[in-house]
């Protein structure tokens, strides 16, 4: 694996060059949003993202227009973000936000054989821990209708904002409230689809996003 190649311009003491936080942000986010160059436009996709080992891996339909563009060796950025806390300072202008944010640069290229089957799993039990063992195999219809990227983890940038409100002085000494609201992701009582036959219970995996049935 390169070193990373580039620097920020714009608050680079707000920049990260360890690849271990890097691992830790795509451990804690599911949504990654692609952009790419289509002809004369460019375009951004949403997706689910994943880390396998040293490659950021997502999938798609095999008759996807963009999914099939990215493997004629067009290259992409692709941006991943969490929001972790609300800065509220004692001027508007100086709220923000903490937040963890990195964009990744490359050419993806497809998986085949175990390396599909790997990076399918991988993103299954990151979007629903523990589903692997409560479903059956994806089927030889299934897997070829579903073609997987994995773009290295070679070129890219991390941005962290986890600083407190920088007030100027006449503020501070004022009678606004200044401090940060921490952002959590939470999860409401699971809704069990129209056709679920009775008498099948809420499984463990759904269980363990820490949410019962109402």
């Amino acid at each position: 694996m390169s070193e990373v190649p580039r620097r920020l311009t714009r608050l680079p003491e707000k920049q990260r060059h360890d690849l271990a936080e890097l691992h830790r942000l795509l451990e804690d986010t599911y949504l990654g949003h692609v952009a790419h160059r289509d002809g004369d436009e460019v375009s951004v996709t949403p997706t689910a993202v994943a880390r396998v080992d040293d490659s950021l891996v997502w999938h798609g339909s095999t008759g996807s227009r963009w999914m099939r563009l990215l493997t004629t060796g067009t290259p992409v950025a692709v941006s991943v973000t969490s929001l972790d806390a609300v800065v509220v300072a004692r001027s508007r202008f100086e709220s923000s936000f903490w937040y963890r944010s990195a964009v990744l640069r490359g050419v993806p290229a497809v998986l085949d054989g175990d390396a599909k089957l790997k990076a399918l799993d991988v993103l299954v039990e990151r979007i629903v821990p523990g589903r692997l063992a409560e479903t059956r195999d994806s089927d030889t219809k299934e897997l070829a209708a579903t073609m997987v990227l994995a773009l290295p983890l070679d070129d890219w940038v991390l941005k962290v904002s986890d600083g407190w409100p920088e007030d100027i002085e006449a503020d501070v000494a004022g009678n606004a409230w200044a401090g940060v609201v921490p952002v959590r992701t939470a999860h409401d009582a699971p809704r069990p689809a129209p056709d679920l036959r009775p008498g099948i219970d809420v499984p463990a995996s759904v269980r363990s996003f820490g949410v019962s049935p109402p």
